[in-house]
């Protein structure tokens, strides 16, 4: 199986190249932002909890994305792996990642990290905000996601180096050309797993 986390900052692109890529290699996708959205949009108790955190630009507690991944995780047998996006975000939750995959025998095949400057994410949050009016995407949300994204998910890049599966990713450039550098990336793990 090819398991595989899209990494990187919000405003990154994570969600446009991990649809694209879950196509490609036809893995089952888990959005954690995306059930998330879900969960408040049907004001579900996790929903709303989530709700409160999210708007003001924190991250959701490792409790909660751990019991969502369990839970969406086993709709992947009928397809090639997984391709988990805005998860993992945490070195906890890392570290629970890698022991449910060994469990399954499945092992993460890499950590894919889409790097884009600051300014350009900020550019593009604030662009998103405009388009969609996501109530997410304000500037004082955006600034404090950042930190927040540096503080809490950096370390994750260095647990994955440690481990030989983390892949940086050029994320600048169009759909296509950042495309085409992740799959280059996922054929490369893919060969050099064991």
């Amino acid at each position: 199986m090819l398991n595989l986390a899209l990494f990187g900052p919000p405003g990154a692109g994570k969600g446009t190249q991990s649809k694209l890529l879950a196509e490609k290699f036809n893995l089952t996708y888990i959005s954690t932002g995306d059930i998330l959205r879900k969960e408040m949009g049907e004001k579900s108790p996790l929903g709303l909890q989530a709700k409160s955190i999210i708007e003001k630009g924190g991250l959701v507690s490792d409790d909660i994305m751990v019991q969502i991944i369990e839970r969406t995780i086993g709709k992947a047998l009928n397809s090639n792996g997984i391709l988990f996006d805005g998860f993992p975000r945490t070195v906890v939750q890392a570290n629970i990642l890698e022991e449910l995959l060994n469990k399954m025998s499945n092992p993460l095949t890499c950590m894919l990290s889409l790097e884009v400057p600051r300014e350009e994410l900020m550019h593009r949050m604030l662009e998103r905000a405009k388009i969609e009016g996501r109530s997410d995407d304000t500037p004082e949300a955006i600034k404090f996601r950042l930190i927040e994204y540096e503080n809490k998910t950096t370390p994750v890049a260095s647990f994955y180096q440690e481990i030989g599966k983390y892949f940086p990713v050029n994320g600048v450039g169009t759909v296509a050309e950042v495309f085409e550098r992740l799959t280059n990336a996922v054929e490369h793990a893919n060969r050099f797993e064991p």
